[in-house]
């Protein structure tokens, strides 16, 4: 557990009200892990909100052209997430249900994730909450912190080959997709790190 993050994460907590981190990063940079991490720390006091449960459904993308590019900023429900953001921080629902992506059928699941009104501190992870284009523009704005997730860049694109391979893809067509499609996100991505709050390295 990062103890810094930890300690950003609280005195985040600390400030009242019902607040959002968003923690960003390319694609295998340790995101959902370290999300995962402080929501165990924290003890119920707050909730993971992944951004992958925005993935535009496998039907949707072969219908748009786009499911050879499953992961790019247009493939997913850019305005949705920005809506149910927006939900979260009014606080004013018994409780918000937030779609959750299961990497072992490739395909979001609507209202998985159940998000109290107690709870104070909802973490949400993804790719591109710091994008200024497309319909990513208004998500910064509604978090109180984002924070760059940063790793070596050798263990990162190995990671993610890794990844793939365990659900599924042959080690030749996983290098393949790290490089033709994750690779390209992931500069995109990197680009928009000036945006952030603070920069963690794990």
């Amino acid at each position: 557990m990062n103890e810094q993050a930890l300690a950003r994460a609280r005195a985040l907590i600390s400030r009242g009200g019902r607040r959002i981190l968003g923690l960003i990063g390319p694609p295998g940079a340790g995101k959902s892990t370290l999300a995962q991490q402080l929501v165990d720390a924290l003890d119920g006091a707050a909730v993971l909100l992944p951004m992958d449960g925005f993935h535009l459904a496998n039907v949707e993308l072969a219908r748009l052209g786009r499911a050879g590019r499953k992961g790019a900023p247009d493939t997913f429900d850019a305005t949705g997430y920005a809506a149910l953001l927006q939900r979260v921080r009014s606080g004013g629902e018994a409780v918000v249900y937030a779609p959750e992506f299961r990497r072992e059928i490739e395909e979001p699941i609507a209202s998985a994730i159940p998000i109290p009104p107690e709870v104070p501190l909802v973490i949400t992870e993804g790719n591109y909450l710091l994008l200024d284009q497309q319909g990513w523009s208004g998500v910064r704005a509604l978090l109180d912190e984002a924070w760059y997730v940063d790793v070596d860049e050798g263990l990162r694109r190995q990671r993610l080959v890794e990844r793939h391979m365990r659900f599924g893809r042959t080690r030749d067509a996983a290098l393949a997709w790290e490089a033709g499609t994750d690779q390209p996100n992931a500069l995109l991505i990197e680009a928009t790190a000036v945006r952030a709050d603070w920069r963690v390295c794990l």
